[in-house]
């Protein structure tokens, strides 16, 4: 079982924390978040893919599905970006009958704990929402894992919506290769997106709703940060929140 497991085992300790954590560990885990700003191995800002250009389209909205560990965190990246509209947790990669959250944390769904970034390209590029991805959103270089979570859940995966989503995100991981940016192997997987399952309600804006959980404080608000502090140019404060009456 992760560590996140751990922390919320059931959706009310998620909410609220279960009753063995105290102020004491609460606070421990909001300085280490603190401490870790900016030292995260995926915090540096990578070259944008050589193909990132400006969007001449009539559309006002695309589609792009990333995993990259839990998704509190890379829905709460996202969800500072400029030009996004729109950004719901769920799952990828197997079959609507299996997409829940007690049947993916098994690892055997083949599902992958996702994000659906809606955006304008008129605004930002695909390109773009890549460069943000493997920037500051996740690791790519770990498999089957992300920080203190692990299994096939948790993998580095682009699912794309379409041709050119896939020769966008080939090239660009090939670029990034090539240039050695990463110290290891970059591990993210591509492959077409069959269908895309939200998640639970209770697992929407969760990081925003719950800034003082030890897990989002350690893991997940260093990468808003990084975000706000490497790409000034596309951090918006206001987060776009998929569930009515959540605060910012």
């Amino acid at each position: 079982m992760s560590l996140r497991q751990n922390l919320s085992v059931h959706s009310i300790a998620r909410h609220r924390l279960s009753g063995w954590i105290g102020g004491a560990v609460l606070a421990f885990g909001v300085t280490l978040g603190l401490m870790a700003q900016g030292t995260a191995e995926t915090a540096v800002v990578i070259p944008p893919p050589v193909t990132d250009e400006a969007v001449q389209s009539a559309s006002t909205s695309e589609t792009a599905v990333l995993s990259g560990g839990c998704f509190w965190g890379v829905q709460a990246v996202f969800q500072h970006v400029k030009g996004v509209q729109r950004v719901v947790s769920g799952y990828a990669g197997g079959a609507k009958d299996t997409a829940s959250y007690e049947m993916v944390s098994t690892g055997r769904t083949g599902h992958a704990e996702s994000v659906e970034i809606t955006f304008d390209p008129r605004l930002v590029s695909y390109g773009t929402i890549l460069q943000v991805y493997f920037s500051v959103a996740h690791n790519p270089t770990e498999l089957n894992r992300q920080g203190p979570d692990s299994g096939t859940q948790y993998r580095s995966a682009i699912f794309t919506v379409n041709d050119a989503q896939k020769q966008v995100a080939e090239a660009y991981i090939g670029q990034l290769d090539k240039a050695h940016v990463f110290a290891s192997p970059i591990v993210t997987k591509i492959g077409p997106l069959a269908a895309f399952y939200p998640a639970e309600d209770y697992h929407q804006d969760y990081a925003t709703r719950h800034p003082d959980n030890p897990y989002i404080a350690f893991n997940d608000l260093p990468k808003v940060d990084n975000l706000s502090r490497l790409f000034p140019a596309l951090y918006t404060a206001k987060a776009k929140l998929v569930t009515a009456g959540a605060s910012n």
